[in-house]
């Protein structure tokens, strides 16, 4: 029996940093097509040209970000005429915290903050720029939370027109949408949507077949021989593939080993896969929950309580029970219930009628909600 248990000091790993969301694998199957069309969009960037504008659609999990930063990372090791800057918008929502990072990019250091004017921001990036004979590439991922917080045509336009200001400055964007349901063309206004007319690169989810040929090669990579078993490997499969999402295949495979470890196995058996689908299924509300405001988690919280109940709410009866204890206003909470609604963190409907009844759905377990908002 104690020959089957594992010593404190032993691992499973073979390398931890396999499993990490953020690893960018060497080997990068099945997403060929997509970083060639990319790559080709960034090509006039080497001839000194301004790059061609490119979105990037397709739902989370199929390669979208992993595929931009390896072609980062190529142009990096490549050319140091291309400046490359990948922002998470989940992270940096707003024209200063966007262009903050582009000027640490670009520099190496940061401005003050307080006491800085966007103007003085905007120019001393665009001063790198045209005095380096620089171009830019800018990679807002999962740009619907700009759309969310109002910031996309601000961004867009300020990236865009540049040159009008700084004349000489070379930038292209690319936008990462992982909501199918934005049409990008009425999403943003006239003015940008004259100087942005991106090209579409399209990233299917991937299929079982392709699924298991990844995360078989993260198996490899990542964890000794003999440490999950076929029949194993094929339960992740069926989980990976009923949420529909990459990234939660990944996130089980780390967690239950880690599960397995803790429990001194050498083997990662069954239960040690149930309990990490049990965490990492819930892998979009706990990315969404970190990106809320103090008001919007408030908001949640309060869907959450009182979906616990299990009775049908309203979206004014949500608004007059939160009002008995949080100051919010009416136009604010309505702004929040509707971001809550494109953040597929509620359903949104219409009843019809008079007036229009708004009805609020929690589209997760109100007490994971409370649980990952505390």
């Amino acid at each position: 029996m104690t020959k089957d248990l594992l010593l404190w000091d032993e691992t499973l790993f073979r390398n931890p940093e396999i499993f990490e969301i953020d690893y960018i694998p060497e080997q990068f199957n099945y997403r060929e097509d997509q970083m060639k069309e990319i790559a080709f969009h960034l090509k006039p960037a080497l001839r000194g040209g301004r790059p061609l504008n490119t979105l990037c659609r397709g739902l989370p999990g199929t390669g979208k970000t992993t595929s931009i930063r390896k072609i980062y990372s190529d142009i990096e090791e490549t050319t140091k005429k291309i400046v490359p800057v990948y922002i998470n918008c989940q992270i940096e929502n707003t024209k200063f915290a966007i262009f903050s990072r582009i000027f640490r990019r670009l520099s190496g250091h940061t401005l003050p903050t307080s006491g800085t004017s966007f103007k003085v921001l905007f120019d001393a990036v665009a001063k790198i720029l045209t005095e380096g004979e620089l171009v830019l590439s800018v990679a807002l991922d999962d740009a619907n939370y700009l759309l969310y917080e109002d910031e996309l045509n601000k961004v867009l336009y300020t990236l865009l027109r540049s040159h009008e200001a700084w004349e000489g400055t070379r930038i292209g964007v690319i936008i990462v949408l992982s909501d199918l349901d934005i049409d990008i063309s009425r999403a943003i206004d006239a003015r940008v949507a004259s100087v942005y007319l991106p090209t579409e690169v399209y990233f299917a989810p991937y299929n079982e077949a392709e699924v298991r040929e990844i995360l078989h090669e993260r198996v490899i990579q990542g964890l000794y021989p003999g440490v999950l078993s076929q029949d194993m490997f094929d339960l992740v499969i069926d989980h990976t593939m009923v949420s529909g999402d990459l990234r939660v295949g990944i996130d089980i495979l780390k967690r239950a080993t880690l599960n397995a470890e803790r429990e001194a196995k050498k083997k990662i058996e069954e239960e040690n896969i149930l309990k990490a689908y049990a965490v990492s299924k819930y892998l979009h509300l706990t990315a969404s929950v970190k990106t809320l405001r103090a008001d919007e988690k408030e908001v949640l919280m309060s869907v959450a309580e009182q979906s616990r109940e299990g009775l049908e709410m309203n979206a004014g009866d949500v608004f007059t029970h939160l009002k008995e204890t949080k100051s919010i206003g009416y136009t604010r909470y309505y702004e929040i219930i509707r971001k809550f609604d494109q953040m597929r963190l509620v359903n949104l409907t219409y009843r019809g009628g008079k007036g229009r009844t708004r009805l609020i759905s929690l589209r997760y377990d109100p007490q994971k909600v409370i649980e990952y908002l505390n």
